[in-house]
């Protein structure tokens, strides 16, 4: 489900969950304590009440007592009756006012009431139902973490496997050699070549895993938490917009009650018109981006014991494996993809039905199919999760196999348990017991180890042998294929590629402008250190080429040797050609006046420079833009160049003003 237009979390807020959970508990604290100051008013409008129905009855009793006398005297020479006092204007007056504060009374009763109903009590639903949905995304943010971490553990736990296997290689080498003229000789080198398989199985598994770890890494911080950060910010969204909706029942109902104070509650109103929940979030975004970088990509790492090159092992044994592994990766694949297909056509369907209720709300309450949709979408993500486990198994067993598939004649493999001892058709040892300690083709018969059963040629005959252990070990075992030779990683291949680097803030603005890469050369006299994203950091004595000359701010723009570009300061380089630059003063008249466009625009926020290259931005006040390919709007991304009222020459955010 989309959120408004606008920034986003997922996009701008990477990685930082925690940190917008913590602002839903902000939030619910706010309601907490706007239902508390509501209830606390509740009680004061009740015995305001109270006191007020009081002293009305004790003016009834008052008036009771003395207004025959008013009326009539206190003794009268002629009958009277009640009649006679309503004749009275004084009477009916004092009637009135006493009635006036009995209904004032009957109307703080109704206010408490109407608070009660309208405003405490859908501020407690809506606190409880955000707080069980917030639950439940750190739940499932939670679930995304284990699902994550137990990827990674993988590949860990492949590793150090690996680095086991390698150790028992190099240990069985060793008994060969003390065996060479030993009766057990051959039994040594069949066990040492039996190790080298096994630890090159291990190898092709820890290099699966790491490349499904790093898919499921850049799935998680590219998918699961954008999505995940996106469903809070729609949730805090609708918080927001429920929060204001009642609040503003409640100023109509106080508006209703107390028309002398509703030039005050006509502000209050104002004030709760002007909420906007964009806004909010905006700025929170504006005072939480830090610096993010995804986590590098895991590459082979060769164990201490055995030097070893990166690629996949396609020894005849080894290749084995591969081969009945994408089978059985493709088979899952194949199941899972219409699973998948439902799934994503369910959520988009929950979506599309979300925003329905939530532009219309005659249709129903939101909520209600909110918490489908939700459950929907975390389904579609971890099953998401399992096909880009098996797709990159797959793509990646696939490339290393470079089409050679081998048989396309699986067996059909069930657990058996084996009363007496059967020897396996791969390594030829005994299979015995009744704990399932084998498998056997439902087809042709064959029985194999567990551990084996990848091992095996897929090469199913679909008929039965005469004994239970046929042979087919002419195809079947490989091991004795494997060549003794070690690989050898060179320091290229050891090194790897260097990461990417860092991007500089002057990546961020347009690099179309070709005027910029001549001008002069200049040597730095004092290290520089940024303050702005628009600045450059540079070191004294260093060589940079001047790329904007100073316009009487007191600032240049240089690009160093390594093609960054950037502002400092003007007194911190000395020019190295023969003609030094014009002055400053003079250079910036000439370029304000030559370089200034028609264009004008119109604050519609105010903003306040953060640094010499800025410039202010006030509500409502004109700035005309600068030309040229590094002025006006062409001076980067999310920036303008212009000239305030002041004459000031500088930059600002595009997005705080509106052509005028």
């Amino acid at each position: 489900m989309s959120t408004t237009a606008g920034q986003t979390y997922g996009q701008h807020l990477p990685d930082q969950v925690e940190k917008i959970s913590a602002l839903s508990d902000a939030q619910l604290e706010l309601l907490v304590d706007v239902r508390d100051l509501h209830k606390e008013r509740v009680a004061l409008e009740r015995e305001y009440a109270t006191k007020l129905q009081l002293l009305a009855k004790k003016a009834a009793e008052k008036k009771a007592k003395k207004m025959p006398a008013l009326v009539v005297g206190c003794e009268p020479t002629k009958a009277w009756d009640e009649s006679t006092l309503t004749k009275s204007t004084l009477n009916k007056a004092y009637t009135q006012l006493i009635a006036a504060i009995s209904d004032s009374s009957q109307d703080h009763n109704n206010l408490a009431d109407a608070l009660t109903t309208q405003v405490i009590e859908p501020l407690r639903v809506a606190e409880r139902k955000h707080d069980e949905v917030k639950r439940k995304e750190m739940q499932y943010y939670q679930k995304l973490l284990s699902e994550r971490d137990r990827v990674y553990a993988d590949r860990v736990r492949n590793k150090q496997k690996y680095d086991e296997e390698c150790e028992e290689v190099e240990s069985y080498r060793q008994k060969q050699e003390r065996s060479t003229d030993d009766r057990h000789a051959e039994r040594a080198a069949r066990q040492y070549e039996q190790q080298q398989v096994d630890m090159l199985n291990s190898k092709n598994a820890y290099l699966i895993s790491i490349s499904v770890a790093n898919k499921v890494k850049d799935k998680f911080y590219a998918d699961d938490l954008p999505a995940l950060e996106n469903e809070f910010q729609d949730l805090q969204s609708r918080l927001l917009t429920g929060f204001v909706r009642i609040l503003k029942d409640a100023q109509d109902i106080q508006l209703k009650h107390l028309d002398a104070v509703r030039s005050h509650l006509t502000d209050t109103q104002t004030a709760l018109d002007a909420v906007n929940p964009q806004a909010d979030q905006d700025l929170f975004i504006d005072y939480n981006v830090a610096p993010f970088a995804a986590p590098a990509d895991w590459t082979f790492e060769p164990s201490s014991v055995h030097y070893d090159h990166g690629d996949m092992s396609l020894e005849p044994a080894p290749k084995v494996y591969l081969q009945n592994r994408l089978s059985r990766c493709r088979a899952k694949l194949q199941e899972l993809e219409p699973v998948l297909s439902s799934k994503r056509k369910e959520a988009e369907q929950l979506s599309k039905v979300v925003s329905a209720y939530s532009t219309d709300s005659s249709l129903g309450n939101v909520d209600e199919v909110l918490d489908n949709y939700l459950d929907a979408r975390h389904e579609l993500t971890f099953y998401a999760t399992s096909g880009t486990v098996l797709s990159t198994e797959s793509e990646t067993i696939s490339s290393a196999l470079n089409g050679d598939e081998g048989a396309q004649s699986p067996h059909s493999f069930k657990s058996s348990s084996f009363s007496i001892p059967t020897t396996c058709a791969y390594c030829k040892s005994s299979i015995w017991g009744l704990s399932k300690q084998g498998k056997t083709c439902r087809a042709c018969g064959i029985s194999v180890h567990s551990k084996c059963e990848l091992k095996l040629p897929a090469d199913c005959t679909g008929t039965r042998h005469g004994s239970r252990g046929h042979a087919t070990s002419d195809s079947v075992s490989p091991i004795s294929s494997i060549s003794r030779s070690s690989s050898v990683m060179t320091r290229g291949d050891a090194a790897g590629s260097s990461g990417q680097a860092t991007p500089t803030p002057s990546s961020f603005a347009r690099t179309s402008h070709t005027a910029e890469d001549s001008g002069p050369t200049a040597r730095v006299l004092f290290d520089f250190s940024p303050t702005s994203p628009f600045e450059l950091a540079v070191s004294a004595e260093s060589i940079v080429h001047v790329l904007e000359e100073d316009d009487g701010s007191g600032w240049v723009k240089v690009a160093d040797d390594s093609g960054a570009k950037g502002l400092v300061p003007a007194s911190y380089i000395e020019f190295m050609s023969a003609n030094p630059a014009p002055n400053s003063s003079t250079s910036s008249l000439s370029s304000g006046t030559d370089q200034m466009s028609g264009e004008y625009v119109r604050g519609i926020y105010s903003y306040k420079a953060q640094g010499p290259d800025e410039i202010d931005v006030e509500e409502g006040k004109l700035i005309r833009l600068t030309e040229g390919p590094t002025g006006g709007r062409n001076y980067a991304d999310g920036w303008w160049e212009g000239v305030d009222a002041d004459g000031k020459r500088g930059i600002f955010p595009s997005n705080y003003v509106e052509a005028a």
